[in-house]
């Protein structure tokens, strides 16, 4: 792998990763799914080591994904929120992860609001970083568990359609997933408020179209990949959440105009009346859940990966 963005120097982003390395994760990561209805593998890979998860950010499913994931490999893990860090007492950032590696854990699993911050302290510290989301930057281990999900059920992601719908400006999950589909053969389509889709995000990626009306999004759709808004990095809303689900929110009747068997996504928490209906999120077409546990088993490919 490279090491701008994996080993030794962790997991940085989908976008400096070539295809050959993600389709080694991915099926690395057919590995550690649990079969029928079996858990999780327990391994003593990591046996010895230890994990750092760092959040700067409110988390659960990332957090405690790395962290079942973790230690079913056999490592020990540290769990540190930024609000009981010394960093709520001043220290710098580089200050308490020079701190943190200087008690020698093995890696560290990193969520903060400024993109670019894990790829900066990766320049300056001789420690796997991995990123569980950087800003509005990347969240690389999503778009693996997201793209595993879609092969769990398609034998391909090359020349499917996948509507990715919402707030893509403020998503790093939106840009993890473009890089990686795009570089997978995938036809990408995005779609939500004029605002909320800049058309510079045409180029991240080849086959990248916008659209703005859900109707044309989501027309002959393999994949429909809802996202949350994030108010929390808006300034102002752009409407309210009934207007925003009237023009925007997924319900029955945009699935009547993807493909029949098409898949619903949404990397959670989920907003229910706001970015898709119930009847959406409990249907048959929905793999939500499928992502969540597929979450577990991508991070233990990555953490043996770059630990193992």
């Amino acid at each position: 792998m490279t090491t701008s963005a994996a080993t030794p120097a962790g997991l940085l982003d989908i976008e400096s990763l070539d295809r050959s390395e993600i389709e080694a994760i991915l099926e690395r990561t057919r590995f550690f799914q649990p079969q029928g209805d079996e858990n999780f593998r327990r391994l003593e890979t990591l046996k010895g080591k230890s994990v750092v998860t760092l959040f700067f950010e409110a988390s659960t499913r990332t957090r405690v994904s790395f962290e079942i994931a973790a230690r079913r490999l056999g490592a020990d893990t540290i769990s540190i929120a930024a609000q009981s860090s010394s960093v709520s007492k001043g220290e710098s950032l580089v200050d308490t992860l020079n701190t943190l590696v200087a008690m020698r854990p093995h890696a560290i699993v990193m969520r903060h609001a400024a993109s670019g911050a894990p790829q900066f302290l990766a320049r300056h510290l001789k420690i796997p970083i991995v990123n569980a989301g950087d800003g509005t930057h990347e969240h690389p281990t999503q778009a693996l568990l997201d793209a595993r999900t879609i092969l769990d059920n398609r034998p391909s992601i090359e020349r499917l359609r996948v509507a990715i719908i919402g707030d893509i400006a403020h998503s790093r999950v939106a840009r993890s997933n473009i890089h990686l589909l795009s570089k997978f053969g995938a036809e990408v389509v995005l779609c939500g408020p004029p605002s909320l889709v800049p058309q510079e995000l045409a180029s991240l990626g080849n086959g990248i179209t916008i659209r703005y009306k859900m109707e044309d999004a989501v027309r002959d759709a393999d994949v429909v990949m809802m996202l949350r808004v994030q108010l929390e990095r808006q300034h102002e809303a752009p409407m309210s959440a009934s207007e925003y689900f009237r023009f925007y929110g997924l319900r029955p009747e945009h699935m009547a105009l993807a493909k029949p068997d098409a898949l619903v996504m949404h990397p959670g928490p989920i907003n229910r009346g706001r970015e898709l209906s119930s009847e959406v999120a409990d249907s048959k077409s929905s793999v939500i859940l499928n992502q969540v546990g597929n979450g577990i088993a991508v991070r233990m490919a990555v953490l043996e990966r770059i630990l193992g």
